[in-house]
């Protein structure tokens, strides 16, 4: 069995957030309960750059013990609050944001909700945060035809960069959809890395274009981030296969695709 590793995957951080969105949402007191789990337990926080460094061997070992902390979309309290809670505990992270949605007079599948400007983007890598893309419009990859992929994943990439000034080589799946052919392009267009989510814990034998992650949903306790620390909380460790619902659940949503038109939201 693989060592297992914790790669938490948070949305907003709020007390008062969007329908759509408040089922991954947590409040600023849990959130801040939770790292606290995260630094009690002892493990070694990193950001996705240097667990991948040791997927691919292009880095030296991992730490002992590593965690991972992930945030998806750029919602308004990324650059703000919570980005202080984790540099106050001296923890980094990794931002994957959706460059449609928070770049002002854009647009993206993403229903309304407070979000950060893309021109902020550098004050999270002041905070400690590596930046990662999320695409451009947050749409079911796994159902798009290859240019419109392509347009995705490269898009993002140049907008984030641009604002950056430096190379961006990690990618988030929007709500973790993936295939095969998405993982490939996504190498194509440059990256080094992508996240799914799988709800499940990785470790060091996992995918480089597929790391599996554990969903925070705003029902989650403080026991179930310290059973993650341990490596338990009743959930797999990754790398493994597909299950049949998955694959089953992805060919309904292309047939869908193809019938209904058009990119649909991945969420």
């Amino acid at each position: 069995m693989p060592e297992a590793i914790p790669v938490l995957l948070y949305h907003a951080v709020m007390d008062d957030p969007p329908a759509w969105i408040a089922e991954f949402t947590v409040t600023p007191k849990q959130f801040g309960d939770q790292l606290d789990v995260v630094v009690a337990s002892g493990r070694t926080p990193i950001i996705v750059g240097t667990l991948v460094d040791a997927l691919t061997g292009r880095g030296g070992p991992l730490p002992p013990r590593p965690v991972v902390l992930t945030f998806d979309d750029g919602f308004a309290d990324l650059p703000g609050p919570t980005a202080e809670a984790l540099a106050g505990r001296r923890l980094p992270a990794t931002a994957y944001l959706t460059t449609g949605a928070v770049t002002p007079g854009r647009s993206s599948l993403l229903p309304p909700a407070p979000m950060m400007t893309l021109s902020r983007a550098p004050l999270l890598e002041q905070y400690g945060l590596e930046v990662g893309a999320h695409t451009v419009t947050h749409p079911q990859l796994d159902t798009l035809p290859p240019q419109a992929l392509r347009r995705e994943l490269r898009e993002a990439k140049a907008e984030l960069e641009d604002v950056l000034g430096h190379a961006v080589a990690h990618l988030a799946y929007p709500h973790g959809y993936n295939s095969r052919a998405v993982r490939r392009a996504a190498q194509a267009a440059g990256y080094t890395s992508a996240v799914a989510v799988r709800h499940a814990l990785s470790s060091e034998r996992d995918e480089a274009y597929r790391i599996a992650r554990l969903i925070v949903r705003r029902g989650h306790t403080v026991a179930d981030v310290e059973a993650w620390m341990a490596g338990r909380g009743g959930v797999r460790v990754a790398p493994f296969p597909d299950a049949l619902p998955t694959v089953g659940w992805r060919m309904y949503r292309r047939a869908r695709a193809v019938a209904k038109g058009g990119p649909r939201f991945a969420g």
